[in-house]
Parts: C-alpha cells; sequence; structure tokens
C-alpha cells in the first residue's frame, strides 16, 4: 500500500511516474492511445498510471511473474504456419507472447465501436443470406457477380441450402487512424480465432492485477461466452444438444485456442476423423457407439469441410456433410460459405451496401479500398501504386502475394513493375488500398513504458436476443516501430483490453443458476479418437517409468560401494535390457553403463530412452489437452525439464541418478493426481488400461529377464527394484531374494499393486464398466481376453513359472491391447463397429 503518496520503497509517486513515462514520445503522424497531442496521458490510462506508480519494480516484477506463471503452467501457446520441429515434443509450440499493459478503452468510445461492429455483423449476415438466397443484390447492380464467383471461399453446393452462409461468430480487425477515428482493416467470417487468447490474457493479467479489476470497473467476458453458447444452443432442434468444436487437429496455428475453448464451454472437441454420416445426420463415432452431433462449431475453412461435394483432397473433413446441411439435419457455425464475404474485394462495396440494406452510413468505416477488377477503380490503383498498399482480392488468390498487404512503394522497381503487369493483366485477384498507420499503445520494455502499433480484433455472436458483442477483445502489439498491418507471427505480442465502466460491474458466471441445474454424474460421451489418447498417454507415461526404474537400478548398483555377488553380470543385464527397448545405443562402441545409463534418460535420438517416452507422453496430451487439469499439465512441465541435462556438461553418476529419482517422484505425483482427482469416467478408464497393461507387460519382460531357473540373488534384488516390491518382500521372508516367493510377489500375487496379477484384476474391472455396443448379453473380444487371462493368473503357481510362461502371460496382455484398439479406437471400421446399435 502506498502511503502519503509514497511507494514501499520511499519512492514518491511522482518520481515513479517520471521513471514510466520517460522517454515516451508518440510516433508521428500516429495517434497515441496512452499520450494525448499535448503530451498529457489521458484521462481514462490514468487509474491505471497510477495503480502502477504505487508498486515498487520488485513489486511490479512480481505481479509480472503471476502472469507468465499462469500462462506457462496453463500451457498457453500458439504455432506459426509453417514452423513445425519434428524434434519439438511441443510440435513448434511457442509460449503465448503476453503483453503486461493492457488496452484501455473508456466505456463511451467502447459503445460506439460496439454498435459499428454489431452493424457490420448485421449487414454481412444479411448479405449471406442474399448471396445463398435469392441473389438480389447481383440483379440490382449493387455488387458485381465476380466479387462473389470469383471468391474461392464462395461454394456453389451451398446455394440454397438452409444456413448456408449462416454467421454465427463475427470479428473485426480495427486500426486507429491519426485522427483518433477506428477502421475496419480487414472482416472475419471464416472461422475467427482469438477468442480464447482473449479470455487467457484476461485470467493472466486478472491473476496479475485483481485490484485493478476491481478499482477500475473492468467488464467482464463471461456474459459473451454465455451469450455465444446460448445461440449455438438455440439453433438445434434438440433440448439438450451435442455441440461439437471442430478442429483441424493438434498442429494447428491455434489448437491451444480450440481446446481451451472446448473445455470452457463445455463442447466436444472433434477432427474430421472423429465425425460419420449416417441416414442423413453426422455423428460422433464414441466408445459407446455413434451419437447424433447437433452443432457444429467448425474451425476449419468452409471447403475443407466436405471431400464429398467440395474440396476432394481434403482430409479435415466429414463426407456428406453438405447434404447433411443440405437438409436442416445439423447446424454448422459459422456457414460453410461465410467465407465469402471475408474477401478485401466486398470492402469497396460496403458503403453503399449499407446504405441499401441499413439506410445509414457506417459507423466503422473501411480503410478505402479498390477493387482491380473494375477498370476505374484498376485504375486508380495502377495511377497511385507508389502510394498504395495492395492485397490479394480473395483468400489464395495466388499472384506471387500471401494473405497480408504489401506497400507497393517499398518494392524494388523491378518487383514494383512486374506487380503492375500482374494487376494489368489480371486485375479482379487484386485490390488497392489507402496505407494507414496504425495508433500506438505502451508496452512495458527496459524498465519503462514505451509506444508500439497495435490492431484491436472485437467479435460479436448471434444470441436469440440479436448480436452480443464481447466487451474487450483481442489486442496485437507490434515490436516493430512502423507496423501497418500487424499479423502474429515473431516480434508480435498479445494483450487484454480492459473497458472501463463508470458504476461496478456484475459477477457474471458460465455456470448455470441452481434452479435450472439439471442434475448429472456422468461427463458425457467419449470420443473414440480421445479414448485413443488417452489409452497412449497411460503406456507412454509407464513406459517412461519403467525406463526411470531401469537407469535407477543400473546406476544404484554402479555407485554401490559394497556390491553383491553376481553384481557384475546384473549390471550387464540392465544394460541389455537398456539396449534391447531401443532406450540406449547397443553395439561395441557402446559399453560403458553410465553412458548407456545417461542416454537412457536424456537422449531424444533413442526412441525407448525415458526423455523420448515423456516427450511422446506429451505430444499425446496435447491432442486431448481439453481432457488434462492445470496441474496435470504443469507436471508434464516438470517432467521434460527434468529430463534435459545441463548444457555443456556431463552429468556425473550420481547426479543422472538423482535426475532419475526427481523424475520418478513427478510421475508418481502424476499416478496421484489421477487417481486422487480424475471423475471415474471413461476418459479416466483408458489412461488407467493403457497404464495397467504396459505396466503388466514391463513387469513381464522384468520378469522373464532376471527371474529364471539361475538366477543369482543380486538379480532377483533387481527385479524387486524394478517392481518396487523391496519393502514387501522383506516383510514377508526373513531370508534373501529367492526365485519362487520373487515370481509370485511380481507376478502372481493380487494384492501387490506392482504385479502381474493385480493389473490384470484391474484391467478386468475396468473393461468390464466400459460401454458395451450391443445389449445381447455376450462378452465383447476384450473381456473374453482379459478374463482368460484372469484365469490362468489364479491358476498358475510360482513352481510352474518359466520364461516360457511368462512369455504367454505377456503376449496375451498385447493381444489385449490389440482387442481394444480394434473395438474402441476403430469405430466402425470391422464386424462389431459397422453395427447400427447405439445410435443417439
Amino acid at each position: 500500500m502506498a502511503v502519503q503518496g509514497r511507494t514501499r520503497s520511499g519512492r514518491s509517486r511522482a518520481d515513479r511516474r517520471a521513471a514510466l513515462l520517460a522517454g515516451y514520445r508518440p510516433l508521428p503522424g500516429a495517434f497515441d492511445e496512452f499520450i494525448d497531442e499535448a503530451g498529457e496521458v489521458r484521462p481514462h490510462w490514468e487509474p491505471f498510471l497510477s495503480e502502477w506508480c504505487a508498486l515498487t519494480p520488485g513489486e511490479l516484477s512480481q505481479r509480472f511473474g503471476l502472469a507468465d506463471r499462469h500462462v506457462r503452467d496453463t500451457g498457453v501457446s500458439y504455432r506459426v504456419h509453417g514452423d513445425i520441429d519434428a524434434n519439438d515434443p511441443g510440435f513448434g509450440e511457442r509460449s503465448w507472447p503476453l503483453s503486461h499493459v493492457p488496452l484501455v478503452i473508456p466505456e463511451a468510445e467502447w459503445q460506439v465501436i460496439a454498435a459499428g461492429v454489431t452493424q457490420r455483423a448485421e449487414i454481412l449476415s444479411t448479405l449471406l443470406d442474399d448471396i445463398y438466397g435469392p441473389g438480389e443484390l447481383i440483379a440490382k447492380g449493387l455488387l458485381p457477380a465476380a466479387v462473389v464467383a470469383g471468391s474461392p471461399d464462395y461454394l456453389r453446393p451451398l446455394h440454397g441450402a438452409p444456413g448456408g452462409g449462416t454467421l454465427q461468430l463475427y470479428a473485426a480487425d480495427l486500426g486507429r487512424g491519426p485522427d483518433g477515428r477506428w477502421w475496419v482493416l480487414q472482416d472475419r467470417t471464416q472461422a475467427p480465432s482469438g477468442t480464447g487468447y482473449a479470455l487467457e490474457n484476461r485470467l493472466a493479467l486478472a491473476r496479475a492485477f485483481p485490484d485493478m479489476f476491481r478499482s477500475m470497473n473492468i467488464e467482464r467476458l463471461a456474459a459473451f461466452f454465455q451469450s455465444f453458447r446460448a445461440g449455438l444452443v438455440a439453433r438445434s432442434k434438440r433440448v439438450e444438444p451435442r455441440i461439437c468444436l471442430l478442429t483441424p487437429g493438434p498442429l494447428n496455428e491455434s489448437y491451444f485456442e480450440q481446446a481451451y475453448l472446448a473445455r470452457y464451454l463445455g463442447f466436444l472437441l472433434v477432427e474430421g476423423g472423429d465425425l460419420l454420416m449416417r441416414e442423413g445426420r453426422v455423428h460422433v463415432r464414441t466408445i459407446a457407439g455413434l451419437k447424433r452431433a447437433d452443432v457444429i462449431w467448425r474451425r476449419i475453412d468452409g471447403d475443407f469441410t466436405d471431400p464429398l461435394e467440395l474440396n476432394a483432397g481434403s482430409a479435415l473433413g466429414v463426407a456428406g456433410l453438405v447434404e447433411a446441411v443440405r437438409q436442416g439435419h445439423v447446424h454448422v457455425a459459422n456457414g460453410l460459405g461465410s467465407g465469402v464475404v471475408e474477401a478485401r474485394a466486398l470492402m469497396g462495396f460496403m458503403p453503399a451496401l449499407a446504405e441499401q440494406l441499413t439506410g445509414e452510413e457506417l459507423i466503422l468505416p473501411n480503410v478505402a479500398t479498390w477493387w482491380c477488377g473494375q477498370q476505374p477503380e484498376r485504375e486508380v490503383v495502377l495511377d497511385r501504386l507508389e502510394e498504395m498498399s495492395v492485397a490479394p482480392a480473395f483468400r489464395s488468390a495466388g499472384g506471387g502475394l500471401d494473405t497480408a498487404p504489401i506497400v507497393a512503394g517499398e518494392l524494388p522497381p523491378a518487383e514494383r513493375e512486374a506487380l503492375r503487369r500482374r494487376i494489368e493483366a489480371r486485375g479482379m485477384d487484386y485490390v488497392g488500398q489507402e496505407v494507414v498507420r496504425l495508433s500506438t499503445m505502451p508496452v512495458f520494455q527496459n524498465g519503462r513504458l514505451e509506444p508500439h502499433p497495435m490492431t484491436l480484433r472485437v467479435f460479436a455472436a448471434a444470441t436469440p436476443d440479436g448480436w452480443a458483442v464481447m466487451p474487450g477483445g483481442f489486442c496485437r502489439i507490434s515490436d516493430e516501430p512502423d507496423a501497418r498491418a500487424v499479423s502474429l507471427r515473431n516480434g508480435v505480442r498479445s494483450s487484454d483490453v480492459w473497458i472501463t465502466s463508470e458504476e461496478p460491474v456484475a459477477q457474471l458466471s458460465l455456470l448455470p443458476t441452481p434452479d435450472r441445474t439439471s442434475i448429472r454424474r456422468v461427463t458425457g460421451t467419449l470420443p473414440s479418437r480421445a479414448a485413443d489418447n488417452l489409452f497412449w498417454l497411460g503406456r507412454y507415461l509407464e513406459r517412461g517409468e519403467a525406463t526411470l526404474r531401469l537407469v535407477r537400478a543400473l546406476l544404484g548398483r554402479l555407485i554401490d560401494p559394497d556390491p553383491a555377488p553376481g553384481h557384475g553380470d546384473t549390471l550387464r543385464q540392465l544394460a541389455g535390457m537398456l539396449v534391447a527397448w531401443g532406450a540406449a545405443p547397443g553395439g561395441t562402441g557402446h559399453k560403458d553403463p553410465a553412458a548407456q545409463a545417461r542416454a537412457a534418460l536424456f537422449s531424444l535420438d533413442d526412441y525407448g530412452s525415458a526423455a523420448a517416452s515423456i516427450r511422446e507422453a506429451r505430444r499425446t496430451a496435447s491432442v486431448i489437452r481439453e481432457r488434462l487439469s492445470v496441474d496435470a499439465w504443469r507436471l508434464f512441465s516438470d517432467l521434460q525439464r527434468q529430463l534435459v541435462p545441463e548444457e555443456g556438461r556431463k552429468p556425473s553418476e550420481g547426479e543422472t541418478y538423482e535426475s532419475a529419482d526427481r523424475a520418478l517422484k513427478t510421475l508418481a505425483a502424476f499416478s496421484g493426481l489421477s487417481q486422487e482427482n480424475m471423475v471415474r469416467g471413461a476418459g479416466w478408464r483408458f489412461l488407467d488400461i493403457g497404464r495397467r497393461l504396459e505396466r503388466g507387460v514391463a513387469t513381464c519382460r522384468f520378469a522373464r529377464q532376471f527371474a529364471d531357473s539361475h538366477a543369482s540373488g543380486d538379480s532377483l534384488d533387481a527385479l524387486l527394484d524394478l517392481t518396487d516390491s523391496q519393502i514387501t518382500y522383506r516383510s514377508r521372508y526373513l531370508l534373501g531374494a529367492s526365485l519362487q516367493p520373487v515370481l509370485d510377489l511380481v507376478m502372481l500375487d493380487p494384492y501387490n499393486p506392482r504385479s502381474v496379477a493385480f493389473q490384470i484384476e484391474r484391467l478386468d474391472a475396468e473393461i468390464a464398466a466400459l460401454p458395451a455396443l450391443s445389449d445381447d448379453g455376450m462378452l465383447e473380444a476384450p473381456r473374453r481376453l482379459v478374463l482368460r487371462l484372469a484365469a490362468d493368473c489364479r491358476t498358475t503357481e510360482a513352481s510352474r513359472l518359466d520364461r516360457t510362461s511368462i512369455l504367454l502371460f505377456e503376449q496375451l496382455l498385447m493381444g489385449v491391447s490389440s482387442a481394444i484398439a480394434d473395438r474402441y479406437f476403430l469405430q466402425n471400421s470391422g464386424p462389431e463397429g459397422s453395427r447400427m446399435t447405439g445410435i443417439a
């Protein structure tokens, strides 16, 4: 708390203010959001600046750390298109570039922005209805036919279909010109991204500055998402619809956001392969059969959604989706053909369309745009080419341009002339636009505030009560001093947008009120793909644990000052297993056990190493991150850090042992988290089944290696170490390790949570609880196999166990794994999957 105008450090607020503002100079010719023309801080920024000035540099740094830790712990990330590293466990994920200074907009100004965005959403929605309906605007000459028909986003099969171009979520990219007026830089109607990132920006800064949210009366975001969800529910024909978020997959640039929104809104995250057409309706492949999808919120381009009627080369969509839309059996948001009004070519006609459709001028005007498909406009662009920004008129227009505008005057003369010739030859592919210098906002850098150019993306959602505008948005800030078009690539960061209110803001939540809550104790349908990934997540984690135990057992014997008899043979067996598992390199040049242990722990080149298994586990988890808690994701991050050696030095045997030990403790924490915190639904069962199968197989392999008829006491001790059964064995038997008691404990004892028998009993219980495709009373293949295994395990005696019989257990466990995959993960590909029972 500040006392008498001083911070806790004793520095006056005036001094702190002077330090923050030192050197803040608005960029020439640009409107500055923070400082006015007289060099004074704008009034709506004063409360923010006052709060900051009350904090010491240390306190400010601590607040920033809270926000950054939230971003790191929750795994907020994005990808840059084409920047995928196959060796990166996160597939090229980059941590979210959060700026700690929000964009502050006063309520009165925001009302104008919200009204302008609502107006544009209504105009574009009406335009879409006309384009895919009667086509009156083209017939009247208000819109050239080529602006529609020439766009790759105009989908002819959707013409006349109900909802073919329906707009459910609209976004406008805004910039502010030198005169302080907001301009629309681009309309986003295809599959607008950024709502999830806007929410994460809010959560991160709310954690850092909760006092500011209360004192400045910042508008909340939850009501917008509540309205958006209500709008999707209203589009369904069922009271409790199944709403799916259709994602391109984990390699998409904004996959984190898609998974986050699915979890936040309670939607089912699906890929194209999770969906299937049956009887004119779209269904989700689940472990319980096919379940009807009522609403699909798509995050893939419209032409990629149906390889049957649209893009035949697409592997992202659902064959027959257009027909389901045509028959009105599924609602797709945004409509499959909605991308047609996103074209820059249309922006030049928006003023006239606004007058025709609303009788009003645009509240938020476009950047001045000339479509070169018409001769007068083309001549204007060519005459003023050096002062123009040139961009594709449509998505994927070609002609040597990507989707970003270029300033023609900055091109070398030869390139500029080549551009001129392309415009002359095929003008319809290009637009010319005025070059707009964006406004600037403060960024905290080098211990002070500095101006940087910014753009603002504002979202509007169609609801049963009209259009709802998110009170805030997605702010992108460039690191370049002169940014005339900002895209989220290197050197760009993002920040929260604070809309201040004169009155206290009501606290809202997405949770339903108690009187409207429908009580249920099941999470809902589990898609086959999610079950598959949860199953393999369990297997990869258990595989990593087995390797870590081998490494720890090997190094423990290497550093043991008093080795037991048979010590050398056990070392060779442990090292041999690491090589056989692909965890460490073999051959004559790789005989050093310590080096093999280090490779088995840290190497990403050896597919069976602990680091490689955890990398695969994280990759698998990233595909189902909407089903994992923040604590689980934090443990994955901890594991990866623990399995990266310090650069430039080779860790000693003792240090490597400690690294393996710490990683095992972190895995134990994840196991405890899954056992104590995860609801016992189908998702948890597949995670547990994967772990049980992998642990059973690993234990069989350990037993075959270390418990043959000639096993030494040290080899049996190693087996007890690897199965974490030393304490149990010593509490039961006073003598040293003996073959039959050890085999009974690790193979047949149903009370030992590390034994094969225990894994089989758990498998039987979990598989029995999974849904069946049919109520005919017949056992499905996974259950039949596991019951056979359980019977064999209960009737086998330790004295009859040898390598052959243990190998049979291992093979039967692998057979259970294959049966589970055939039944649950390849839905509808075999005889059982092709049954039509269970469709709902």
